[in-house]
């Protein structure tokens, strides 16, 4: 379904905490240790108390009504996955690439992206497109998903709180997880967790894109080869699955505020990125999603044969 436009998003309010609580920070703390400190207690406290709040709510609404905690638990849910929204930024930008708008696809990019986007030619507007929709399906979608999948086998907690969390964490990462200044102190917690809470989900990714491609080992041995390359312990290995899958490259040369920063190569360029490449990836994520839900309908059905 998508998230209907106007309506209020947890991520929402995930943001507006992490902008206050960093402010803050700043105004009232200099000394390294004190910043990394008040990052330990911004991060932990996002991370349990979204996981709470989502608990809460949906206890909330059974306890007026079934219905009701049916409907705030599938409304938490969905917005933790942003499937659709991959699909549409890409869509959004894509758009006025078709046509050569070239600086159109600049705009829409830069509200997608972090890198300066302004000289970007038409193959570094694709490459990015790429990449922002191969990173994100394992922090926007697949890990989400795990943690939702592996939430609904511990009946005492459920799907929404562990989904949640990871969306706090996520979150985190993306907003204060920054090695550069002013975050380098105060984003280091966030940073790491958010490492080490994606790091199972992304090796998953990677073996179930392998397993899509139908060419597993070719896969497993380009991102063996390319992915610890990259300092992120886990976007290399998802954006590398995808590029070795579908005979793209990615990386090179990213420009940030006008400063060059050079990314490693992932993957061999045997065909360029185009557009039918990209929604080439879109199913990918697509088709991961089914196989994960399939394997885990599966295995539920098996503990229910054991537990007769």
């Amino acid at each position: 379904m998508g998230d209907p436009k106007g309506w209020w998003h947890p991520v929402q309010g995930m943001g507006w905490i992490i902008t206050s609580v960093s402010q803050l920070a700043f105004r009232c703390l200099q000394a390294p240790p004190a910043l990394r400190c008040a990052g330990v207690l911004l991060g932990s406290g996002l991370i349990v108390g979204s996981g709470l709040v989502g608990w809460l709510l949906v206890a909330i609404g059974y306890h007026i009504h079934p219905l009701i905690g049916t409907a705030v638990g599938s409304i938490l849910l969905a917005s933790c996955f942003a499937a659709r929204s991959l699909r549409e930024a890409a869509s959004d930008v894509l758009s006025p690439l078709q046509t050569g708008a070239l600086d159109e696809a600049r705009l829409r990019l830069s509200q997608y992206v972090g890198r300066d986007t302004d000289r970007l030619h038409e193959s570094d507007l694709l490459r990015a497109v790429f990449e922002t929709v191969t990173e994100n399906a394992t922090d926007g979608v697949l890990a989400p998903l795990f943690y939702a999948l592996l939430g609904a086998l511990l009946p005492d907690v459920g799907s929404i709180p562990l989904a949640l969390a990871y969306k706090a964490a996520s979150t985190l990462d993306s907003m204060v997880g920054y090695r550069d200044s002013p975050y380098t102190d105060l984003g280091w917690f966030s940073a790491k967790t958010e490492d080490v809470l994606t790091w199972i989900p992304c090796r998953l990714t990677v073996l179930t894109i392998a397993l899509l491609s139908c060419r597993p080992l070719h896969v497993w041995k380009l991102c063996q080869r390319d992915a610890p390359q990259d300092p992120s312990p886990n976007s290399g290995w998802s954006e590398c699955a995808y590029a070795a899958a579908l005979d793209v490259q990615v990386g090179g040369i990213n420009w940030y505020r006008g400063v060059a920063k050079p990314k490693p190569l992932l993957g061999d360029a045997v065909q360029p990125i185009s557009a039918q490449v990209i929604d080439r990836a879109l199913q990918l994520t697509r088709w991961s999603i089914l196989l994960w839900l399939a394997v885990f309908l599966f295995t539920c059905f098996l503990l229910s044969l054991a537990q007769r």
